[in-house]
């Protein structure tokens, strides 16, 4: 591996509005490069862990294949349990959305499963929030619409075929 060049520790706020503006461009990677090197020097940086974060659930869409897992790691790097908990039912709400994506068999079960789980971390996120801070209102707002919007997305039915049904026939 090559090694790679180091920030310089006073141009951490400028390397960050970067990583912000190459997320915005919809360039997750080159964002996600730039947060791990702002970390690389400054390695508690909650800007740039939150948005390493939303830069690695950004590419869960383009199927990158362990970006939800990378991301959740991040999650014990947060400080406020606010923070975790937020962060956490954006992970959800992002694979169950790439789930529903796929419309391969059984992904509405997965997208609901995935979208509800989202909805109860961002209910409570809500309960550890600011009173000016409606971000985990407006999350569990839009996976309450997209819940509504498309009926395939729900729960897996139970199946009406037990092991008693088998027996009697």
């Amino acid at each position: 591996m090559r090694q790679l060049k180091p920030l310089l520790p006073e141009l951490v706020p400028q390397a960050l509005e970067k990583a912000k503006r190459y997320r915005l461009l919809n360039e997750p990677a080159e964002s996600e490069s730039i947060c791990r090197d702002i970390l690389a020097v400054d390695p508690g940086n909650q800007d740039a862990v939150a948005w390493l974060l939303l830069s690695l659930t950004d590419q869960i869409a383009m199927g990158r294949l362990g970006a939800a897992g990378e991301a959740r790691r991040l999650l014990p790097d947060l400080h406020s349990h606010y923070d975790r908990t937020y962060y956490e039912g954006v992970i959800a709400e992002r694979v169950g959305k790439a789930r529903w994506r796929t419309h391969k068999p059984g992904s509405g079960y997965e997208a609901y499963e995935w979208l509800t789980h989202a909805m109860d971390l961002f209910q409570r996120a809500e309960a550890l929030s600011a009173e000016d801070n409606d971000d985990a209102k407006l999350r569990w707002n839009s996976c309450a619409r997209m819940l509504d919007a498309h009926p395939e997305i729900h729960p897996e039915p139970e199946s009406e075929v037990g092991p008693m049904a088998i027996l009697s026939e």
